[in-house]
């Protein structure tokens, strides 16, 4: 039993799975003392013949916080996959009302999670899906691409806007409500708005928003260039019928011969330089 936690468990185990598989206190204490165990935190250990990876790593730190603690934030992406790489500080939301002091390599956070919100995956218990996502996109390293990202492949937006209520006033809240805003219905006027003052600030002149061209109004139009800007809120966001009417739109404008750049929220967001070095390409040219 010992050997089929430490095959499902990335090589970590707790006392309390320790002596469920039949191993006393003492016998646990004998391993970590012959060094066939590693003590990684109070009451959890590593297998010493197995390599120490970042699964593991995160494994015990969570499991070193006690039975409810909860893997969160970017630690909870990775662990659902929403991430590639996995965070050096391990985040953990524990109960408000638990004792101890601040593990080295871990971000505690204190606060007492509805069963709605907690996940067991792979046989940690982190936080749910809905919950991850809105707040790792408020960290720095996640941002509007893992929710972008998110929305395209694994959820919806009113969970995500029901987990944020759920926590209002907890760490990173702010952001997550606007990263949510952004990806609502809002998202292309908030985007169009975003080029504007990215165009001022760059110093380019020439452009006129809300441009009548064949008998459509582009976002930003250059007309001395001939060169067109639409602006996209987040990827999700476009049905098949709305699609298809987009692509209809750009297909006629650039029959007038008309070039159309396209941004999304993530590029205006994440990569404004390289927008703008695009936008400068392209009426220059």
């Amino acid at each position: 039993m010992v050997d089929d936690y430490f095959r499902r468990h990335d090589g970590v185990i707790t006392l309390a799975q320790a002596q469920a598989a039949g191993l006393s206190h003492a016998a646990v204490q004998r391993r970590v003392t012959s060094g066939r165990w590693v003590r990684r935190a109070r009451g959890v250990y590593s297998v010493n013949d197995q390599p120490f990876t970042d699964a593991a790593r995160i494994r015990a730190a969570v499991w070193g916080y006690g039975p409810e603690a909860a893997g969160s934030g970017l630690t909870a992406a990775w662990w659902h996959g929403l991430t590639k790489f996995a965070p050096e500080m391990v985040e953990i939301t524990v109960p408000r009302n638990s004792n101890g002091r601040q593990h080295a390599g871990c971000v505690p956070r204190r606060r007492d999670l509805p069963s709605r919100d907690v996940s067991e995956v792979k046989g940690l218990r982190v936080t749910s899906l809905a919950l991850t996502v809105v707040e790792a996109a408020a960290r720095k390293g996640g941002g509007p691409r893992l929710l972008d990202t998110a929305l395209q492949t694994t959820v919806d937006l009113p969970p995500l806007w029901q987990a944020h209520l759920r926590h209002k006033g907890r760490y990173g809240s702010p952001r997550a409500r606007r990263l949510l805003q952004a990806a609502d219905h809002g998202a292309r006027s908030a985007a169009e708005r975003l080029l504007l003052k990215l165009l001022r600030a760059a110093g380019i002149t020439g452009w006129r928003a809300n441009y009548p061209v064949g008998g459509y109004r582009v976002d930003v139009a250059f007309p001395a260039a001939n060169v067109a800007i639409e602006v996209d809120g987040f990827a999700f966001h476009s049905g098949a019928a709305e699609f298809q009417i987009d692509r209809t739109r750009q297909n006629d404008i650039v029959l007038l011969n008309w070039q159309i750049l396209r941004f999304t929220w993530l590029d205006l967001t994440e990569y404004p330089e390289r927008v703008i070095a695009v936008i400068r390409s392209a009426i220059s040219a």
